[in-house]
């Protein structure tokens, strides 16, 4: 996660000086009669007014959960490194029209309040910008809380615990941000509350605490309605772990040759939808391997983990499905996916948006692990950080050709096929998707026609 850190401002001369005394006592005397005016027990807001940011584009018409294929923005990405490099990755933004997603805190955003109604947009504000330029739907997750509201101090930004919750006492307070950032950006109308239920873990109980995930929800869901009646809001964003399926711990129902999925993750989406105020999409996110890397019985056959859980959190919710996240390639210590070729893991990735279509994903954001220099495995553009970086790479071309190809609603047919079992395939009346998941070269029938596939090739095929 990126931080540029707080500029100090230089001492002002001293005709300023005296200037803000008299400025000070005109302030004081006027708090003193806005003091008098309240009601009894209640306390002055002493918030500087929202500001809209820039020139939001006007909505073309009103917003809908089914947004299809689209990306998160992390630590490095488009908005920063060299001029030529940036335009390069906008250009592919533009072109492609992706949905796009970003953290208030976090991710390439800092600190949005790090005192008490003293807030910093800055950086938020500039990937909103890059958002507009390129002509995406915006979306924000609000996620995470400044220090402040985790007991941290005031005007300071510990990055090692941005992945600590707000404390009970302050969720009104992370509500508020929530809705004072929902004004400020009249243009962004999805809004995803939290991620991955950060800092909800109950060590005593051994299991999530949804009751304090959904209170705070429910607060910022309220909230950013209140302020905002065209605003679609949604949740838990619960990480829907699994573990090999003849493990009996916390084992669940929801369960195929790809392992188990964690009960304690089901119980977390049905408290939630339970108990929610309200929603206009449910969001989870999860991996194809199990909690200890598994990928079981392969990589490819385990992605069928997404179709599994996509159906499950349909019957359970009945509300539009977003993928906030998913994965399906193991990661080192680093947090780094750099086992596979470029081939064979956009071969495997392409298995997995398949299986999330069949599990009826209304919209994926896929997270860009973005690097600022260098190769960057499974990122969607080369580094904007050199100057010859910003080039499209291949999981962006997939991206953006099964949205166009298979939006949400599609109607799915189930080809004639045969040859090699090898293949994954799908097609609706116009386009068919064909997957070679083995590392040698097959042939296979489509509709009656040989089709050949090299190892681990992606093929788009028109019917």
């Amino acid at each position: 996660m990126g931080s540029h850190g707080q500029q100090r401002r230089a001492p002002r001369a001293d005709r300023w000086r005296r200037a803000g005394l008299f400025g000070a006592a005109g302030a004081a005397l006027a708090l003193l009669v806005s003091l008098c005016a309240l009601p009894p027990g209640e306390e002055p807001d002493n918030r500087p007014p929202v500001e809209v940011f820039g020139t939001p584009p006007a909505p073309d018409g009103p917003p809908g959960a089914r947004l299809g294929l689209g990306l998160t923005h992390t630590r490095y990405s488009a908005d920063a490194g060299e001029q030529a490099a940036r335009q390069r990755a906008e250009d592919s933004l533009t072109e492609l029209a992706l949905p796009q997603n970003q953290h208030i805190m976090g991710w390439g955003a800092d600190n949005p309040e790090p005192a008490p109604g003293r807030y910093d947009f800055r950086s938020l504000d500039s990937r909103v910008a890059l958002m507009r330029r390129t002509g995406a739907t915006p979306v924000i997750t609000l996620c995470c809380a400044p220090d402040w509201m985790k007991g941290g101090r005031a005007g300071h930004t510990d990055w090692d615990e941005l992945e600590t919750a707000p404390r009970p006492e302050h969720y009104r307070d992370f509500a508020d941000l929530a809705g004072r950032i929902a004004q400020r950006y009249p243009d962004v109308r999805h809004f995803l509350v939290w991620n991955e239920f950060k800092g909800f873990f109950d060590e005593e109980r051994r299991r999530w605490d949804h009751e304090g995930y959904t209170e705070l929800y429910n607060l910022v869901h309220d909230e950013v309605k209140r302020v905002r009646e065209d605003a679609l809001v949604g949740g838990p964003y619960v990480v829907m772990d699994s573990h090999p399926a003849d493990r009996p711990e916390h084992a669940s129902a929801l369960k195929g040759e790809w392992g188990s999925v964690d009960q304690r993750a089901l119980d977390a989406v049905t408290y939630w939808n339970e108990h929610r105020h309200g929603a206009d999409f449910v969001v989870v996110d999860g991996s194809s391997y199990t909690k200890d890397g598994q990928l079981l019985p392969d990589e490819f056959a385990a992605t069928e983990k997404f179709t599994a859980v996509g159906r499950w959190v349909r019957r359970e919710t009945g509300l539009p499905l977003w993928w906030a996240e998913w994965y399906v390639e193991t990661a080192d210590a680093d947090d780094r996916r750099e086992g596979w070729t470029e081939q064979h893991r956009t071969a495997v990735q392409a298995a997995a948006l398949i299986a999330m279509a069949r599990g009826g994903a209304d919209t994926a954001l896929y997270w860009n692990p973005q690097s600022r220099t260098g190769r960057c495995a499974g990122c969607l553009w080369r580094g904007t950080e050199e100057e010859a970086g910003g080039g499209a790479l291949p999981m962006l071309d997939l991206l953006g050709r099964f949205r166009d190809a298979f939006p949400p609603g599609t109607l799915f047919e189930r080809p004639d096929t045969g040859g090699d079992p090898g293949a994954r395939v799908l097609a609706d009346d116009r386009t068919a998707l064909v997957v070679n998941t083995r590392d040698r070269a097959i042939t296979v029938r489509v509709d009656g026609s040989p089709v050949k596939l090299d190892p681990h090739q992606v093929r788009w095929l028109d019917r």
